[in-house]
């Protein structure tokens, strides 16, 4: 009895076995695992990672310029349209009276250039005609004064007769009225040179202002012209019509409802080179340099690798654009790390995945820091 419980005591007292299996792969997964971690240290050594990054790309909204019902509806939601092709259009009815009316104005305002021309003409012509007669006044009038010279000197020499009665009364008279007579017809040529000088002179002043009609009415076709060409631009605004290349967003109008004139509709998502905006902690941008390269991985295509570059870092980090900027002075200051968004083109614009992407994807980006 007590040899077999000596015997069984010793059993269990007896050193077991190292499990050589376990060993070797507790090795092994110690090597792996310490390679892993070497690997992960040497990568982040010489590169920058993060999943905060997403597509983007140009998004151009769709407006009208103008007011009006739209009567037709040329797109559907996601539609790829071209630039230039009809999208909306709005009933154009006001346009066209409005381009007609301005048409007509134009023709009135031609009309009164046409009689401003005319009456300016004729101004001018009756003032050459008045101061030709001033002239021929004046000539008439030097003729007189020669006739009253020649009268007064008669009337001076009958005067001295007539004392010692060498000549008779009747010829004396005669002398004095030839006197008279000349110098009546002096003052007669006088007053008609001066009325001939008012002529010419309002002849001068109506020319003048038919002249500055001319102007304002030259100035009146130059506006009119200016309301067509506006008018013209409203009515080719009834059409709306694609500002780029792309697809279109949800469209968010229906036939019969009014625009107003800057209400956003629906925007236009270009699918031609789109980029990644990432954003990387301000830690993680002290190596980094623009032109660095970039694997890029989307979500959506996870078994294809985009090659891409450091194309610009932006000027401010995010919180400085949010709608209300952090101001530390304002309250107890908690530090936070803040993140620069940094664009990142990419390189190969023939890669056919470039087309499938969509603002907004997530990705995960990998800067390789020279």
């Amino acid at each position: 009895m007590e040899t077999k419980q000596n015997t069984a005591l010793g059993e269990d007292t007896a050193p077991k076995k190292t499990n050589k299996r376990f060993i070797i792969i507790l090795g092994l997964l110690v090597l792996v695992g310490g390679s892993w971690g070497f690997t992960k240290y040497n990568h982040g050594l010489h590169h920058e990672e993060t999943d905060d990054a997403q597509v983007d790309a140009n998004i151009s909204p769709v407006i009208p310029r103008i007011s009006g019902y739209v009567t037709e509806i040329k797109v559907k939601d996601n539609q790829l349209v071209h630039k230039g092709d009809t999208l909306i259009v709005l009933d154009n009815r006001d346009q066209i009276i409005k381009l007609e009316q301005a048409k007509a104005g134009l023709l009135g305002s031609e009309g009164n250039l046409t009689v401003a021309n005319a009456t300016t003409t004729a101004s001018a012509a009756a003032g050459i005609t008045y101061q030709a007669n001033v002239s021929v006044v004046a000539a008439q009038i030097e003729e007189a004064k020669v006739n009253v010279w020649r009268a007064n000197q008669d009337f001076a020499r009958y005067e001295n007769l007539i004392k010692d009665h060498s000549i008779t009364q009747q010829e004396f008279e005669q002398a004095q009225a030839t006197k008279q007579k000349a110098e009546r017809a002096l003052a007669v040529l006088v007053a008609q040179k001066n009325a001939a000088e008012r002529q010419a002179k309002a002849a001068g002043s109506q020319t003048n202002a038919t002249s500055r009609q001319k102007a304002v009415a030259d100035a009146n076709i130059k506006a009119r012209q200016a309301e067509i060409a506006n008018a013209e631009l409203n009515l080719s605004y009834t059409v709306i019509t694609a500002p780029t290349n792309g697809r279109v967003s949800k469209v968010n109008a229906q036939l019969g409802q009014y625009l107003q004139a800057g209400q956003t509709l629906f925007s236009i998502i270009s699918d031609t080179e789109p980029w990644v905006v990432a954003n990387f902690k301000e830690t993680q941008l002290t190596k980094m340099k623009l032109g660095q390269k970039v694997k890029v991985h989307v979500d959506a295509y996870p078994d294809h690798e985009f090659e891409a570059k450091v194309a610009s870092f932006s000027p401010a980090t995010g919180a400085r654009f949010a709608l209300l900027p952090p101001d530390n002075a304002s309250g107890n200051f908690v530090k936070v790390v803040q993140r620069l968004p940094v664009r990142i083109e990419f390189d190969q614009p023939q890669d056919k995945f470039l087309s499938q992407l969509r603002p907004g994807m997530n990705v995960f980006v990998d800067v390789e820091l020279n």
